[in-house]
C-alpha cells in the first residue's frame, strides 16, 4: 500500500525495526545520526512516528552519536 508515493509500513513493531536496521547498515549512508537515518528511511517509506522511532534506534548507536 501507498501513502504519498512511499511505501506505508504496518504497526509491526518488527517491521518497522527493520527496515530502520536495513538503512542503518548500509554501507557508507548508515550511522549519520537521527536526522541523516531519518531521511534515508523515509525516502521510500512511511508510518506514523517514523522519526521517533529512528531517533530511539539511533540513540542506541554508540557509532551514531
Amino acid at each position: 500500500m501507498l501513502k504519498e508515493g512511499k511505501v506505508y509500513v504496518p504497526k509491526d513493531e518488527k517491521l518497522r525495526a527493520e527496515v530502520i536496521r536495513l538503512h542503518h547498515n548500509m554501507s557508507m549512508k548508515g550511522h549519520g545520526g537521527q536526522w541523516k537515518m531519518a531521511e534515508l528511511v523515509t525516502r521510500n517509506f512511511w508510518w506514523s512516528e517514523v522519526t521517533r522511532e529512528v531517533k530511539c534506534y539511533v540513540e542506541g548507536c554508540d557509532a551514531c552519536q
